[in-house]
C-alpha cells in the first residue's frame, strides 16, 4: 500500500513515561521564535488605556428624593464588565448599586469615588448634569 513507516502509538515496549515523539526525525526543521524571559519587554505596544468618555450624573428625580449616581455612555463594553465595575464601585463606596438599561447606578452622591474607579479602569469620566 504505502511506503510510509508507521510509528506505534500503543506504548510499545517503552516504559510508562515513554515519549511518543522520540522516534520523529526533527533535523532540518527551522528553530522556533525566540521567547524572552518573563518580565522582559516583548517589543509590543502597551494597550490603549483610553476607553472613551463616560458621563457621571447625579439624579434625584423619580426616586422619592433619594440621590443616585448614574454612570452612562459606555461604548464597546459588555454587560459582564459593567457588572464587575459596578461591584467594584459598590465595594469602594460601601453602598448598593445595580446595572440597569446599560447604565451603572450607585446609591448616594458618590461621583468623586466613581470617577476615580473609572479613571483607573481607563475611562475618561466627565461630570454631567446637576
Amino acid at each position: 500500500m504505502s511506503d510510509r513507516k508507521r510509528i506505534p502509538t500503543d506504548g510499545g515496549t517503552g516504559s510508562f513515561g515513554s515519549n511518543p515523539f522520540a522516534g520523529l526525525n526533527l533535523e532540518g526543521l527551522p528553530a522556533g521564535p525566540a521567547v524572552p524571559p518573563p518580565g522582559e519587554a516583548t517589543g509590543r505596544r502597551a494597550p490603549n488605556r483610553n476607553r472613551g468618555r463616560v458621563d457621571i450624573i447625579r439624579q434625584k428625580a423619580h426616586r422619592n428624593g433619594k440621590t443616585v449616581t448614574v454612570v452612562t455612555g459606555f461604548v464597546g463594553i459588555g454587560l459582564p464588565e459593567k457588572e464587575q465595575l459596578a461591584k467594584t464601585m459598590q465595594k469602594t463606596c460601601g453602598t448598593g448599586g445595580t446595572v440597569k438599561d446599560g447604565n451603572i447606578e450607585i446609591q448616594g452622591d458618590r461621583r468623586e469615588d466613581v470617577a476615580k474607579i473609572l479613571t483607573e479602569a481607563g475611562f475618561k469620566p466627565v461630570f454631567a448634569g446637576g
